[in-house]
């Protein structure tokens, strides 16, 4: 005769790994992040069917965007290859996700730069002049899609999207 013991699973001990923060940036049009990685079989069709090829294999296996790669022109090829219930293309926005300029701007240091600026379809990058100093870039959160066509072309990396502050 056996012994059936039960085991009594501590949730709070395991969501503390599962409901992590991640500072990955996932495909455009994901209900959440927690539906996206509870779902997301790890096929690879969105990182295949990615024209930009932006999307790679990240942390765990699960797709996440790299946008020093190139950016995101909102084709929805990785929402039509996906099979799972990760997306929503009915949402009116793809994203929160926005541009923002670090320390390591370039105009910071004194260089004319605009490479950000050229880059950038939407116009969301204009450069306040002042008498004297190199015109610095400002980002119209609002005008900003989160597309990262600023990204690569930035010579000093001093780019990244990420969640509005």
């Amino acid at each position: 005769m056996g012994i059936i013991m039960s085991q009594r699973i501590n949730q709070s001990r395991r969501n503390l790994f599962s409901r992590r923060k991640t500072n990955a940036i996932r495909p455009p049009w994901i209900k959440t992040d927690e539906l996206f990685t509870d779902n997301c079989t790890r096929c690879n069709k969105c990182i295949t069917a990615c024209e930009t090829n932006i999307i790679k294999v990240g942390d765990g296996g699960f797709p996440e965007l790299d946008f020093s790669l190139g950016e995101c022109t909102f084709c929805q090829q990785c929402v039509t290859a996906c099979p799972e219930p990760v997306f929503d293309s009915s949402q009116s926005s793809p994203w929160s996700i926005v541009a923002n300029i670090k320390d390591a701007c370039l105009t910071l240091k004194g260089v004319w730069c605009q490479s950000c600026k050229d880059a950038c379809d939407p116009r969301a990058i204009s450069f306040k002049m002042a008498v004297g100093q190199v015109p610095r870039p400002i980002i119209n959160i609002e005008a900003c899609t989160g597309c990262g066509a600023c990204v690569s072309p930035c010579p000093a990396d001093a780019i990244i999207v990420t969640e509005p502050s």
